[in-house]
C-alpha cells in the first residue's frame, strides 16, 4: 500500500496557520481592550473555518483502488476500471479520476507528483483500464502527469547527484 508521505507535514501546517491566527486574533483584541467571551468563541471559530479550509485530503492506494479521505469523508475510485481522467485547471489543478462504477476522487496532481509510489500505482492499473477498453478520455491527462514526474525525478536525481 502507498500512501502520502507529504501528508502530516501538511497537517501540521494546517494546525500551526489556525492557531497563529487564533493567537493573533486574541491578542490584539486583548491588546486592545475589546475581547469578551462572546469574540473569542467567535475568533475560535474563525480559526476553526480556516482549519477546516487547510486540511490536507489523505491520499493513500492499493492494488486497483485510490482513496482520498478529506475531513468529513472518504472518496474512493478503482484504478484498474477507471474510464476517465480529467485535468482541471484553474486556481488549483486537480485531477478527476472516475471509475465504471460511478466512484470519483479529486487530488492535487502534485501529490502524485511528490509521491512517485502512489503514481506507478495508478498509471500501471490504468494502463491496464486503456488496454480493456474501458478508458475512454483521459490518456493525454495521465501521460501529461507522466511526464512532469519523470521531470522532476530526474531534476532530484541531477541535483543530489551534484550535476544541476
Amino acid at each position: 500500500m502507498a500512501y502520502d508521505r507529504c501528508w502530516s507535514k501538511e497537517l501540521r501546517s494546517a494546525v500551526w496557520y489556525s492557531g497563529a491566527l487564533l493567537a493573533l486574533l486574541l491578542l490584539i483584541d486583548g491588546g486592545v481592550g475589546s475581547l469578551t467571551p462572546v469574540r473569542a468563541v467567535l475568533w475560535g471559530a474563525l480559526a476553526l473555518l480556516l482549519f477546516a479550509v487547510l486540511y490536507p485530503s489523505q491520499v493513500t492506494a492499493g492494488p486497483g483502488w485510490l482513496a482520498s479521505r478529506g475531513l468529513l469523508r472518504e472518496q474512493r475510485v478503482r484504478t484498474d476500471l477507471l474510464v476517465s481522467v480529467r485535468c482541471l485547471d484553474g486556481v488549483a489543478q486537480r485531477l478527476v479520476l472516475r471509475d465504471v462504477f460511478g466512484g470519483r476522487v479529486e487530488l492535487d496532481p502534485q501529490v502524485l507528483v511528490a509521491n512517485p509510489a502512489l503514481w506507478y500505482g495508478v498509471a500501471e492499473d490504468a494502463g491496464r483500464s486503456a488496454a480493456a477498453g474501458l478508458l475512454t478520455c483521459g490518456e493525454t491527462a495521465l501521460r501529461r502527469v507522466g511526464e512532469r514526474i519523470d521531470r522532476e525525478t530526474a531534476r532530484t536525481v541531477f541535483k543530489v547527484s551534484g550535476l544541476e
